[in-house]
């Protein structure tokens, strides 16, 4: 299995930090319905809750990190 870069194997989720969409949209300061937009377009890995998305907190940093944009 691939590893993620917590250093997990994927499907090991034992030592997730699971975020809500609203505190994955804080973290990134962007609005609820932008996340939600990512997790719909398979940009952003989410595990659904019931009615609810959680994203865990190393694929935020991952997704931030692909996304830097270096202005100059």
């Amino acid at each position: 299995m691939a590893e993620n870069t917590s250093g997990n194997v994927h499907g090991d989720m034992s030592e997730a930090q699971f975020l809500t969409i609203a505190e994955v949209a804080s973290k990134m300061r962007v609005s609820k319905m932008t996340v939600y937009r990512l997790v719909h377009g398979g940009e952003l890995p989410a595990v659904r809750v019931g009615r609810s998305f959680r994203v865990t907190e190393d694929d935020v940093n991952e997704y931030l990190r692909k996304s830097f944009y270096n202005a100059g």
